[in-house]
C-alpha cells in the first residue's frame, strides 16, 4: 500500500469495492434470491464512480494550471503512479471489468446485467489517485503567437 494516508484510503477504496462486487455479485448468481443485495451494490458502486470521476476531473483541471496531466496518466496512471500502485489499482477496474460480463453475460436478463456498470468506480478510483497524487511534469511556458 502506499505510505501516505490519503493515496492508502483511496487503495484500500478500490479494494474493499471490488471485493464487495466480486462477493455479492457471484454469489447473486448463484443464489437469486441475493439479486436485490448485488443490485444495490452495483448501483452504489456506479453512483460512487461516477461522483469520484467528476471530482477527479475537478482535481485534474486544478492541478493542471501547473502540471503538464494527461488522460492516460490520470485515469491509467500511466507514467505518473509506482508501479505497485497502478497494478493494484487497474488490477481492481480489470476485475471489475471481467466479473461484470462474466455475471451480466450469465444473466442477461436479469438485474445481474446492472454489473456492468460497475466498472466506473474502479476507473474513477484510479482517475481519482492520478488526479491528486500522479507526478507530472511542470507546465511548459506558452509560446508567444506572432503576430502577421
Amino acid at each position: 500500500m502506499t505510505d501516505d494516508a490519503p493515496a492508502a484510503l483511496i487503495d484500500r477504496a478500490a479494494v474493499w469495492g471490488t471485493g464487495v462486487f466480486v462477493v455479492t455479485n457471484v454469489v447473486a448468481a448463484l443464489v437469486k434470491p441475493a439479486e436485490w443485495v448485488a443490485l444495490v451494490v452495483d448501483l452504489a458502486l456506479f453512483v460512487a464512480g461516477t461522483v469520484v470521476m467528476l471530482w477527479a476531473l475537478v482535481v485534474a483541471a486544478n492541478r493542471s494550471r501547473e502540471r503538464e496531466m494527461t488522460m492516460a496518466g490520470i485515469f491509467f496512471l500511466q507514467g505518473c503512479a509506482p508501479r505497485d500502485v497502478q497494478r493494484r489499482l487497474l488490477g481492481t477496474f480489470a476485475a471489475q471489468i471481467v466479473v461484470a460480463f462474466a455475471v451480466a453475460i450469465a444473466h442477461p436478463s436479469s438485474s445481474l446485467a446492472f454489473a456492468i456498470l460497475v466498472p466506473v468506480y474502479g476507473i474513477g478510483v484510479a482517475g481519482q489517485w492520478g488526479a491528486r497524487y500522479g507526478t507530472f511534469p511542470p507546465r511548459k511556458p506558452a509560446t508567444p503567437r506572432r503576430k502577421r
